[in-house]
């Protein structure tokens, strides 16, 4: 009797999530650069993950008998994922600490980071279905 694996692509699924939510977090940011008084806000994507694995250093997740129990609900994204103020590289009369550019080029590393997760998805689907099919189209 053969046993399929849980989690045939190994971290790369929930890796994917938040790389999806965080670039959700950076284009909220670019799309407020304008709106005074708004603080950019970033997803710590190695505590993330390292939560979403669950065994990272040995930690057990919290659990709770009803929400709002531990920690700030408004703080927290859409999955869980908790969200943090960026400290700003300059000063702005208006209080934003949105850096367009910098912004801009978090979100195109993020991108690559969701394609090469992305990417190893898709190499994994082909070795399967090479796997099952003996090599024949």
């Amino acid at each position: 009797m053969s046993t399929i694996p849980q989690d045939l692509f190994g971290i790369h699924t929930r890796a994917m999530d938040l790389w999806q939510r965080r670039a959700e977090v950076l284009a909220n940011n670019l799309a407020n650069a304008d709106t005074p008084g708004y603080l950019a806000r970033d997803v710590d994507f190695r505590k993330a993950l390292a939560a979403a694995g669950g065994s990272a250093g040995g930690n057990l997740p919290l659990e709770t008998t009803s929400a709002g129990q531990i920690g700030d609900v408004s703080n927290t994204g859409t999955n869980g994922t908790a969200l943090a103020y960026r400290v700003p590289t300059q000063p702005s009369m208006d209080g934003n600490t949105v850096d367009a550019q910098v912004e801009q080029a978090d979100f195109a590393a993020n991108s690559v980071h969701y394609q090469a997760s992305l990417s190893f998805i898709t190499a994994q689907i082909h070795m399967l279905r090479t796997a099952i099919t003996g090599g024949q189209s």
